[in-house]
């Protein structure tokens, strides 16, 4: 009799991985639209709600490195239900604080915190470790893709509940939400034998960050990764301020990140479908050159609605694929074993890029009157990417005995 556990079905990890990653992912991609409503309730400048947002991203990154190591070795489902609790607890303070300190530990802290365990690199470590290597990257892209989805579906929706309810029970009802995500976890549970009944589980944690930093195309993943995470959180935060700046109505920016969202489902999924049939850096590269290009035109278009949902359409396309395509490179490269906290330490890079760009693209207005400089600096980091990503080699690893990552 076989008393092996039994893997994981791919349709189940697929349906709780995605529905978890729409709600959480689409909840972080709306923080956006309380930008005006809150500094203006409170007469905040938008570099203190910026600071908040760019804190939250940096928290994220810091902490996913941690969470990625939990979950490889005490399992995922733990991670992501006790984090979708501190998630829900983040939006409370956030609809209740009323000084900048507080609103930074709030939307800031408790937040970056909570994406830490709930998002990308926890879900991608579970996918990583059940999914059959030819389609690792597929299943990737579709999980991606719920992110983009979420974006798209829950973006109108946070718009109404703030027009309808106020700011502060939006933010309430969200909270309320995100508990969902605690049921779900439980369809991310693995068998104890995919955690620890592999080879490549010997390798030790240290051995395998020395492995991961001295390796030089670990190296130029996480220098892409930072330019992606600048970009997409300076046009997330700031471009409905930059709509309103030019005298379009609001709604036009909530339109544009729900298009974001919509085109960015296509996106993430042929990304990592491609991603399956073709080198892995020279996609990578394209996207990044993509995104420049598509920023340069951007600017020298003239402002108005129309402009705004074409760049918001051809961003969408772009906005989430480097993601599914960065981590089925780190788990071709170095194997599953450790996939959450490497991705944790991938991620990191993102995130710094993230803080970066929130911060200085609302430091920048402040100071300038203008997105201009950021905008020309976003077009400048992606051709910096571009060129970065395109020696990348994604051949596995061979470790002692001659045996592949």
């Amino acid at each position: 009799m076989n008393d092996s556990p039994r893997p994981i079905p791919i349709a189940q990890l697929l349906l709780c991985g995605a529905a978890i990653v729409v709600l959480t992912m689409g909840v972080r991609h709306g923080f956006g639209l309380w930008l005006q409503p809150i500094t203006q309730t409170h007469g905040w400048l938008r570099e203190d709600f910026s600071i908040a947002i760019a804190v939250q991203n940096l928290v994220w990154g810091i902490a996913g490195i941690f969470s990625g190591m939990i979950a490889d070795r005490f399992g995922a489902f733990r991670v992501i239900a006790g984090f979708a609790l501190i998630y829900a607890a983040g939006l409370l303070g956030m609809a209740f604080t009323d000084t900048p300190l507080m609103f930074s530990l709030t939307a800031g802290v408790l937040i970056g915190l909570a994406q830490a365990g709930t998002t990308y690199s926890v879900i991608y470590g579970v996918l990583g470790r059940n999914v059959p290597a030819n389609r690792r990257a597929w299943a990737m892209g579709v999980t991606a893709s719920a992110g983009s989805f979420g974006q798209f579906a829950l973006m109108p929706l946070e718009s109404w509940l703030i027009n309808t309810l106020g700011w502060q029970q939006a933010l309430v009802w969200l909270a309320a939400a995100m508990l969902i995500a605690v049921p779900l976890s439980f369809g991310m549970r693995e068998p104890q034998i995919s955690r620890s009944g592999s080879a490549q589980s010997r390798q030790t944690i240290g051995e395998a960050l020395r492995e991961a930093f001295t390796y030089r195309s670990f190296q130029l993943l996480m220098a892409g990764y930072f330019v992606c995470g600048f970009q997409v959180m300076f046009i997330g935060v700031h471009i409905p301020s930059y709509v309103k700046d030019h005298g379009l109505d609001p709604q036009v920016a909530s339109f544009a990140l729900a298009l974001i969202g919509l085109f960015n489902i296509f996106g993430t999924y042929t990304a990592g479908s491609l991603a399956q049939r073709l080198p892995k850096h020279k996609i990578l590269s394209g996207i990044y050159l993509a995104r420049a290009i598509g920023i340069s035109a951007f600017m020298l278009a003239p402002p108005s609605p129309t402009s705004v949902y074409l760049f918001a359409a051809f961003m969408g396309t772009l906005w989430l694929s480097t993601v599914p395509v960065t981590s089925a490179s780190v788990a071709q490269i170095f194997g599953v074993a450790h996939l959450s906290m490497l991705g944790g330490f991938i991620f990191f890079s993102h995130q710094l890029g993230s803080f970066i760009g929130v911060w200085l693209g609302g430091w920048l207005h402040d100071t300038t009157g203008s997105y201009d400089f950021a905008w020309y600096l976003a077009i400048l980091l992606g051709l910096m990417a571009a060129l970065v990503n395109w020696p990348v080699n994604e051949t596995p690893l061979r470790r002692t005995g001659g045996a592949p990552a």
